[in-house]
């Protein structure tokens, strides 16, 4: 059997996406391009309505361009509106998130209409790791947790993902073993909510114990960590991180707004103070660390007041990367049915006005990295080389490297494009 996946959205679902293709693999099939595929899985996300879009155009695409393929979708949008989904043209079977932790090779031979599948995803799927370089990876993603038990008022995922469930310390550092034994550098650990790593567990853990094991382990692994949530980042979880040459200078904490007002609807649990000190005290102690940011854009009741406050908050900060989401509606969340909707156009000039900030913000973090020399991997590119830094910026070098190389660079110029020059080895 021939197969393909195509994946939408956050890191999780890439996550999920990478231990389908191990498992699949490990069962017997070969990955193939969409066109060719007998098998197409669409792992959906459902973070906005421009996700659900995306979701759909894909599906009728691959029906188009390869009309024997059998569609599977899963993730996100499946899993809130799996008729809507079921409905498309091609799709086989509709397979919601809860139902992703079987063996991969159960949807090898048993895809029929209406059939629920089960597959392995990232939570000791069978199969050896994929090597780096195949499919264009040289990072490995490592999902250690899903779903979330967290109700803020405009996120559909605790509904999409259900309740936080960790993977076992154990079992987390027994695929760390395997990614270095296959040949991974650089580990992207993730989780829906990453910071509530372990509480769930018996014995209960905590996201600082698994940073500590990590630390521990003995390999050259480089450990990057995704999306945090501010109240999270702990005392104790800033001191391992900043502290231990195993983690990447690379936080990213979403923020979502900088009003207070906005925050308490939204129902975060922190104040943008709060927030301030996590990043200005993450800033002084690495004064090259990127650091990134969520923001939506938009929410019911923001005035323009609000949007100003967050325009000024980010201004002033030490960020150096945006993501900037302007608000939609979805369906089942508490925000759907909230008073005060911005409209559209508001909406859109709001956050253009912020992505402008954002720009300025990367463009001065660019710049201020010239002159300095900096570890990076190699990424896998075809016609030229690419370094991923550790601090998250891709600079070109002329010097030819295959993928998944530890090295040094020396940042020449700034802009959109980096340019530098190799130094050394990193080992």
């Amino acid at each position: 059997m021939k197969f393909a996946v195509v994946t939408f959205g956050c890191r999780v679902n890439q996550a999920d996406s990478f231990a389908l293709e191990r498992g699949l693999r490990a069962a017997g099939a070969s990955p193939a391009p969409v066109e060719a595929a007998d098998v197409v899985v669409v792992n959906s996300c459902s973070v906005t309505a421009t996700a659900d879009q995306g979701t759909r155009q894909a599906i009728r695409r691959i029906a188009r361009t390869n009309a024997g393929a059998r569609i599977v979708a899963t993730g996100c949008y499946a899993s809130r509106a799996a008729e809507e989904v079921a409905a498309l043209p091609g799709v086989v079977a509709v397979v919601p998130n809860v139902e992703k932790e079987e063996l991969a090779a159960r949807i090898l031979g048993t895809v029929e209409p209406t059939t629920a599948v089960r597959f392995g995803a990232g939570q000791g799927a069978c199969g050896a790791p994929i090597r780096p370089d195949e499919g264009g990876r040289t990072a490995y993603t490592l999902r250690v947790q899903t779903g979330c038990d967290e109700a803020c008022a405009y996120c559909i995922i605790p509904s999409t993902r259900g309740r936080g469930r960790s993977v076992p310390l154990p079992r987390v550092l027994d695929e760390v073993d395997q990614a270095v034994e296959a040949g991974y550098r650089e580990l992207q650990l993730t989780g829906v909510h990453l910071g509530s790593y372990g509480r769930d567990l018996t014995p209960t853990s905590s996201l600082a114990a698994l940073l500590g094991a990590l630390a521990a382990h003995p390999s050259d692994l480089l450990v990057r960590m995704s999306s945090l949530e501010p109240m999270d980042c702990t005392p104790e979880v800033v001191e391992l991180v900043t502290t231990s040459p195993r983690f990447a200078p690379h936080f990213h904490l979403p923020l979502q707004h900088a009003s207070d007002a906005v925050l308490r609807r939204m129902r975060r649990p922190y104040t943008a103070a709060g927030y301030r000190a996590v990043v200005t005290d993450i800033r002084e102690r690495l004064p090259h660390a990127a650091l990134g940011t969520d923001l939506v854009v938009g929410f019911p009741g923001e005035t323009d007041g609000d949007a100003a406050t967050t325009l000024r908050f980010i201004r002033d900060s030490p960020l150096t990367y945006l993501h900037v989401f302007p608000y939609s509606d979805r369906p089942g969340t508490e925000a759907t049915g909230m008073s005060g909707k911005v409209h559209g156009r508001c909406i859109r000039e709001r956050a253009r006005a912020v992505r402008e900030v954002g720009a300025t913000l990367a463009e001065r973090f660019r710049a201020s990295q010239v002159g300095n020399v900096r570890s990076g991997l190699t990424l896998a590119r075809a016609g030229d080389t690419v370094v991923l830094t550790d601090n998250y910026l891709r600079v070109r070098v002329p010097a030819e490297c295959p993928g998944n190389e530890r090295v040094r660079v020396r940042i020449t110029a700034a802009g959109e494009t980096m340019v530098g020059e190799l130094v050394a080895s990193a080992g």
